[in-house]
């Protein structure tokens, strides 16, 4: 669909944009949860099967528009529920 204009590309900057802060903000809970397990992103990456490092720190990093279902694997590997994933830093203590 890129091939069809600007008009398509900027669409999907769009979209992305719209949701950088939810990807930024379920990469720093994965992150957190990772170093309070005291894991490696390697570490982490044996445990979930087509999973490697760097599709990881990309998440964390809020740069990868990753399928669900390496998300949930993510926050089973962690014993992490979706919901914490979610929440934004100022929710996390309630």
């Amino acid at each position: 669909n890129i091939w069809c204009g600007n008009k398509t590309t900027k669409y999907i900057s769009m979209i992305e944009e719209k949701h950088s802060k939810v990807y930024k903000t379920i990469g720093k809970n994965l992150r957190k949860r990772r170093n309070e397990l005291d894991l490696t992103q390697d570490e982490v990456a044996e445990k979930i099967p087509k999973m490697d490092r760097s599709k990881i720190s990309d998440m964390e990093n809020g740069k990868e528009d990753f399928v669900f279902s390496k998300f949930l694997n993510l926050c089973e590997a962690l014993d992490l529920s979706v919901i914490e994933a979610l929440k934004e830093e100022e929710d996390m203590g309630n």
